[in-house]
């Protein structure tokens, strides 16, 4: 059995089924593997000297380190908060993206992001970087491109607290699967921005 890192115990619950297991995904789990396929994808853009992104890791400062049975992190707190969950270059252009998952059939709720990651996005837009989001409907299966300039633009300037699923069709791009790489999202950020 595996232990907490305090050395507890977990908590013993029912068994589930494999089909209530996945009806029960949280949305951090969701977001997890959408980050999963764009990292696979940006593996797949830099072994292929295609573009390079990389996923901002989130800062953290370490309190204590037990060093009994190997270094292992027994205390830590978050830094600072992070900004966006990828960035790199392609064409010599500075890109910078979130991703975002939601369950939702009809829009995209805005309370997904944070005040912080609009502000970064709009320096990086003022400064000549390109801005985006990746957002997965999960209910249809599609993953979209959209601008951040949109987002932003709804997060100031709208009248809901959402995205309307029909934003993200008639603005963004659908990002087409593959099968190497999956999420092959490239493509769709050439077409949105003209590149």
């Amino acid at each position: 059995m595996i232990n907490y890192p305090d050395g507890s115990k977990p908590k013993t619950t029912k068994k589930t089924t494999s089909k209530s297991k996945n009806i029960t995904k949280s949305a951090a789990n969701r977001g997890m593997a959408l980050e999963k396929l764009i990292s696979a994808a940006n593996e797949y853009y830099l072994m292929n000297d295609m573009a390079l992104f990389t996923k901002r890791p989130t800062p953290i400062n370490v309190v204590k380190i037990d060093y009994d049975k190997g270094a292992r992190i027994t205390n830590a707190y978050f830094e600072k908060q992070s900004t966006t969950d990828f960035n790199g270059v392609y064409q010599n252009r500075y890109f910078d993206f979130e991703a975002k998952s939601t369950r939702l059939k009809t829009s995209f709720p805005l309370n997904n992001i944070y005040e912080h990651q609009i502000a970064h996005l709009e320096n990086v837009i003022r400064h000549g970087g390109i801005a985006f989001f990746i957002v997965e409907f999960s209910a249809f299966d599609e993953y979209y491109v959209l601008s951040a300039a949109d987002v932003i633009d709804f997060y100031h300037n709208g009248d809901r607290k959402s995205i309307p699923y029909e934003t993200f069709k008639e603005k963004g791009v659908l990002i087409r699967l593959g099968l190497n790489p999956i999420l092959d999202y490239l493509p769709a950020v050439i077409k949105l921005f003209n590149l």
